[in-house]
Order: structure tokens, then C-alpha cells, then sequence
């Protein structure tokens, strides 16, 4: 979509005013998914503890993220047509509940099944979270803060990420496992309280137009319209193909390829796993600004981040010695970093193909994208695992499969988006010329 595009989306009418009152409540929202993102991360930093904890091996250590970001994924779409119809606060109240119940459950379990149904509990709620912060965005920010505001959105995620590997690391080797879980249920109390209290669905004067929801047929209409549109399926595509080469890494499989794999200590693991981190908090500033400048870098910037993240794993896998170099590592979790912003670029393809009583539903198509590869290349790498002795060079060649399977679909759909942006673009065009004074 071009600039002229967006300017025009910009002025459509009853377009929300943004400002200090949105950023407050946006901000309770997006609190939300902070809480969300630590608890599903936090998995990340104990993966090795897990293991001891509940004797359990490469594969089944991967079911525990495996199911979680199942869950998560088969959510989507249910979550997306929950906002849709229940509005952004009753939905991430939900949602709260259950990955605060998940996080305080796996805190306590004396078992490996009983962490298992903690963690699927966990990535239920966590499901409803980010959805339910794209459409609180496009409720309260003018259309042309659309980019902008979903890549702040994920980057405030992103520090959750970080909390997890610097806080609830140390908790974890400071006061033990059950102590250093339970704590951190308490940050989903918190937040829940803030936004039962402060968070609303929509500024006054802007309240969406009355929907006819008719069951079982208006959730057939409301999928089968946004698959239809080819900006869904291409951000579904760009979501795919960019978020899980980083997911992967920072959810479980990161910390043990430093440690096991590149001979490196917990703790400078655990500094590349932030520089993972802080990377994706720059770059997704940059991606932002620069999408909601020139929409025509959307498609550029995600299939520049694939090949870059292709060709740093490639050269890290295939490095001839023992041990890749530190300088070649940093580089690697610093091109990752650039994962959660491209995937979020998915967003900027689905949000202008729908309208505004479908937008919960395409992004929770698109959404499903990155968790459906993430949640397989974690099995894949587990099996691989196991079936060459620990070879992470063998194990981690699956990240290319996937990358390579996107890419065919991203290319294989950019031209029909391109024609449907041009199509909206003139038909807003025509009805701007007619509008009467």
C-alpha cells in the first residue's frame, strides 16, 4: 500500500483521536501482555532445570513449549471472534485468569503431566492477550498509527522477555523453583486489578456500529471473509515465515545451544539470550517507523529479515570448528532479534484487507502463523535431538525447511495483495471525490 493510502485511511471519518487518554488505556492493555509474555517465556531460562526437575529428555523437555504454543495457536481464530463479538476487556480478563492460573499451577506441580496441563492452561490465556491488544489499538489510535503502534506493542512484549531472562533467571537460582514461579503469578493479580478497574473498549463517541452476531453462521461468515481476503493469508505467510526462527530460540532451545552445543557458561548464555532481546526492541522502533512512512517496505523488510536470519544460522551451523566464535554468536541472536518485528509486519498486510468488525478475526489468522512454525520446529528439533545424539548442526537445519516453505508462499501471494491494495486505494479515491462538502 502506498503513503497515499494510508494518508487516506487516515481521514476516513470517526477515526479514534488518539492522544494521552489512548496511550493510558493502551497502556493497561499492553500491561497485559507484558505479564503474558513473562510467564511464556519464563520456560526459556529453565529449560535445564526442567529436565532435572521432571526427568524428562530433549523430546519431551519440547512438549512443554510444543503444547503451549498449540493451545495458543488453535486459540487464534476462537479469540480473534471473541474480540470481535465480546469486546477487547471481558476477553483479556479471560485471558488473565488462565495464564495467571497456569503460571501459579506450574509453580506447584509434583509431576510432569500436571506441568503439562499448567502450561496448556498458561497458553490459553496467553492466547487471548495480544489479539485483544491489536484491536485495542485500532480502537483508540488513528489508522495511520496502525504500524506503529502493533511493533510498539510487540516491543513492549519483548521486555517481558527480558524480565524472564534477567529476573526470573535469578530468581530461580536464588529461591528456588516453586518460590520463584508462585512469585510471579502475583504480576498477573496486579494487573488484572488494573484493568477491571481503568481499561475501556473504545474512547466515547467512537462505540463500534451494532453487529448482528447469529452463531454458528456468523462465525463461518466471519472466517470464510477474512480467508478470503489475500492480505490475510499473506500475513498469515510473513507471520510464518519471520517470528519462529527467534521463538524457537528464546522459548526453550536457545539457552541449551549456547550451553551444550557452543560450550558457553549459563550466564553468557544468558547475556546473548538479552541481546536477542534488546535487538528486537531496536529494530522493531526502526520497523515501525519506517512502515508507517512507506507501507511499500512492508514485503522488502520481512523477506530481508528471512535471509538474513537464513544465512547467519547457516554460517553458525557450518562453522568448522568446535565452537562457533563469540563474534559470530553475538551477530546471530542480534539478526534474530529482527524475528518479532518482522513477523509483525503480517499485521500491516491483514489490518487494511478487513474492516473494522473483522479485524479480530484476521489477526488472529494471521497470529496463528508464527506459533504453527514455532510449535513445530520445536518438536522437529527435539526428535532430531534424540535421534543424532545431541547434534544441534542436524537439529537446527529444520529452521530452513520452514523459512524455505514461507518464502514460497509469501512470493506466491504478493501479487493478488498488490492488486487488492490498488483496487481499495481507487475505490477510496472515488469516494473522497464524491463526499459532499
Amino acid at each position: 500500500m502506498s503513503s497515499a493510502a494510508s494518508s487516506s485511511a487516515a481521514t476516513l471519518p470517526g477515526d479514534p483521536p488518539g492522544g494521552r487518554r489512548a496511550m493510558a488505556v493502551w497502556g493497561i492493555g499492553v500491561s497485559v501482555y507484558f505479564v503474558a509474555v513473562i510467564f511464556r517465556t519464563s520456560l526459556g531460562v529453565a529449560g535445564l532445570d526442567a529436565a532435572d526437575r521432571f526427568h524428562v529428555n530433549a523430546s519431551a523437555l519440547s512438549t512443554f513449549s510444543i503444547l503451549q504454543l498449540l493451545v495458543y495457536a488453535g486459540m487464534q481464530i476462537p479469540v480473534g471472534l471473541l474480540v470481535d463479538r465480546l469486546g477487547t476487556k471481558k476477553v483479556l480478563a479471560i485471558g488473565t485468569v488462565l495464564f495467571t492460573a497456569g503460571q501459579l499451577g506450574f509453580a506447584f506441580s509434583p509431576s510432569y503431566g500436571t506441568a503439562l496441563a499448567s502450561r496448556a492452561l498458561l497458553g490459553c490465556g496467553d492466547a487471548m492477550t495480544f489479539i485483544s491488544v491489536l484491536r485495542l489499538g485500532t480502537r483508540w489510535f488513528p489508522a495511520r498509527r496502525g504500524p506503529l503502534v502493533a511493533q510498539l506493542a510487540g516491543l513492549v512484549g519483548m521486555t517481558g522477555n527480558l524480565v524472564s531472562t534477567l529476573v526470573i533467571a535469578r530468581l530461580l537460582h536464588g529461591v528456588g523453583w516453586t518460590a520463584a514461579f508462585a512469585g510471579s503469578a502475583l504480576a498477573g493479580v496486579l494487573v488484572l486489578v488494573l484493568m477491571l478497574l481503568f481499561l475501556k473498549d473504545h474512547p466515547e463517541g467512537h462505540e463500534p456500529e451494532p453487529f448482528p452476531h447469529q452463531g454458528a453462521t456468523y462465525v463461518r461468515r466471519q472466517i470464510a471473509a477474512s480467508w478470503r481476503e489475500p492480505g490475510t493469508r499473506l500475513g498469515l505467510w510473513v507471520h510464518f515465515t519471520t517470528q519462529f526462527p527467534a521463538m524457537v530460540f528464546l522459548l526453550l532451545w536457545g539457552l541449551p545451544f549456547l550451553v551444550q552445543a557452543q560450550g558457553l557458561s549459563r550466564a553468557t548464555a544468558g547475556e546473548l539470550l538479552t541481546l536477542v532481546v534488546l535487538s528486537n526492541m531496536v529494530v522493531g522502533l526502526v520497523y515501525g517507523q519506517i512502515v508507517a512512512r512507506h507501507h511499500s517496505a512492508r514485503l522488502p523488510l520481512a523477506l530481508g529479515t528471512v535471509g538474513a536470519t537464513a544465512l547467519m544460522w547457516a554460517a553458525t551451523l557450518a562453522y568448522p570448528g568446535e565452537h562457533a566464535p563469540m563474534w559470530l554468536l553475538v551477530v546471530l541472536c542480534a539478526v534474530l532479534g529482527a524475528c518479532g518485528p518482522a513477523s509483525m509486519l503480517g499485521f500491516d498486510f491483514a489490518r487494511p484487507a478487513n474492516p473494522p468488525e473483522r479485524q479480530g478475526t484476521a489477526s488472529g489468522i494471521t497470529n496463528m502463523g508464527g506459533f504453527v512454525a514455532s510449535m513445530t520446529t520445536l518438536f522437529l528439533i527435539g526428535v532430531l535431538l534424540d535421534a543424532t545424539g545431541d547434534n544441534y548442526s542436524v537439529a537446527f537445519s529444520a529452521v530452513f525447511f520452514l523459512q524455505a516453505l514461507g518464502v514460497s508462499q509469501i512470493l506466491r501471494l504478493r501479487g493478488r495483495v498488490a492488486r487488492r491494495e490498488r483496487e481499495r486505494l481507487v475505490a477510496s479515491r472515488v469516494e473522497t471525490v464524491h463526499v459532499p462538502a
